[in-house]
């Protein structure tokens, strides 16, 4: 593994998928991390190929306790410094909180929340150490406002983007920045998982997940506190800034529903 080492979560499929290659061709050494080790061996092979990088797999599920923990220890019995720290992996529901399956709602929470939180904590210190760090969280649009039938969701991406503004100030200086990646619809499995079928909002500013990991990649490079890609999105953030907080939540309704 070389000095250039990032851990990326979710790195199966869709923005993580995307941004691994990012860093690969940029001669990162790789730590992904995933459910599925098919697609994770499918990918470290395909980058070693194209790219010829180091890339170690570890699959995990984040919405189980002590799964974080269990990622730190494996990259440092193996005396990997990690440079780059990407927490990619989360999930949504989409649905009437009381119709929700409670075990589900807290699996969410713990990808989405707990195991963000936990990985950034973990791995800081030893960015603080050399004076060299990057950390990228990706929240969503939906960090910016509530939303009817997706609360829980977008409460955590709340919390995501509140996390990282306030984590980034306590680090001006110290050469660790964080950066917040705010996308809107992007076509992965996300969708799928979430249920969110033909609502209004998934119609709405979609970009590509190769648009939104670029995006990312390139804010986090630069120190960027926070980037919402695409112009429909930033549009609808500035809106959403702008509404009042009752008319924003009838409005939420609508494009929630199909």
């Amino acid at each position: 593994m070389t000095d250039k080492t990032a851990l990326i979560t979710g790195a199966s499929s869709g923005i993580g998928l995307e941004l691994s290659k990012l860093f690969a061709r940029d001669g990162y050494s790789l730590v992904l991390v995933a459910r599925s080790t098919h697609k994770l061996e499918s990918l470290a092979a395909e980058l070693k190929r194209e790219f010829g990088v180091a890339v170690i797999i570890l699959t995990a599920d984040l919405s189980q306790s002590g799964a974080a923990k269990h990622i730190f220890e494996a990259v440092h019995a193996r005396g990997i410094h990690i440079q780059s720290l990407v927490n990619n992996a989360g999930f949504g529901i989409h649905k009437p909180l009381a119709e929700t399956d409670p075990d589900e709602n807290i699996q969410m929470l713990q990808v989405n929340i707990a195991a963000l939180t936990e990985l950034t904590r973990l791995f800081l210190p030893g960015m603080l150490e050399q004076k060299d760090g990057r950390i990228l969280n990706v929240g969503s649009t939906g960090s910016f406002g509530p939303s009817p039938y997706m609360a829980a969701y977008c409460a955590s991406k709340a919390y995501v983007l509140s996390f990282s503004e306030g984590l980034a100030e306590e680090l001006r200086g110290t050469g660790v920045t964080v950066t917040a990646l705010c996308p809107g619809v992007t076509p992965t499995g996300f969708q799928e998982r979430a249920q969110v079928g033909n609502m209004p909002l998934v119609r709405y500013g979609v970009v590509s997940a190769e648009k939104v990991a670029a995006a990312g990649y390139n804010a986090m490079r630069r120190g960027k506190l926070r980037v919402v890609p695409g112009f429909a999105n930033q549009l609808l953030v500035l809106v959403m800034s702008l509404t009042p907080r009752t008319i924003l939540l009838r409005f939420a309704g609508r494009m929630m529903t199909e």
